[in-house]
């Protein structure tokens, strides 16, 4: 897996409608679950991971952008191992966890914000399409072609990089 963003950058810069790690009661669980300790977490606003209610204003690219945890719970994407799901498996993996879950996590990741990804073939299919087949690195950031895509892949741990546009 090779996301190009930290779980503390994927926070700062403005994700999950600022409600990711706020208290939940598991489903999986069956148990109510707080905000997990990271100690990076300390030096983030805390309205931007533990909000009560969705804000798609804190979002960077200021849209809506996934679904609910009773959704993820319901299609079975949610384990015992992070009962706040994939993203919670990230701020895991990235701090050196190894959980029997990683290669299902691993193949999420690459499904939907991998290289070969629908959502990230589709950005940079659009960014080619505006701009022709090598972009600069300001028009490869031009935040007017899709912001639910980049949110969607920001979320995911990934931004979009003169990589993805190979010569």
């Amino acid at each position: 897996m090779q996301a190009n963003l930290t779980p503390q950058q994927v926070l700062t810069m403005g994700s999950f409608g600022g409600t990711y790690f706020r208290p939940i009661h598991s489903a999986v669980l069956d148990a109510n679950c707080d905000t997990p300790k990271y100690a990076w977490l300390r030096s983030i606003p805390r309205k931007l991971y533990a909000g009560t209610v969705y804000d798609a204003s804190l979002n960077k690219y200021g849209v809506k952008c996934g679904t609910s945890l009773e959704f993820w719970e319901s299609q079975g994407w949610i384990t015992k191992y992070d009962p706040y799901g994939w993203f919670q498996w990230y701020c895991e993996y990235s701090n050196g966890r190894r959980c029997p879950d990683d290669a299902r996590q691993i193949k999420r990741w690459q499904n939907t914000a991998g290289p070969n990804s629908r959502f990230r073939k589709r950005l940079v299919n659009m960014v080619k399409a505006k701009y022709g087949e090598s972009p600069s690195k300001q028009q490869i950031d031009d935040v007017s072609i899709s912001p639910k895509i980049r949110q969607t892949l920001q979320h995911w741990g990934v931004a979009i990089t003169p990589v993805d546009f190979p010569h």
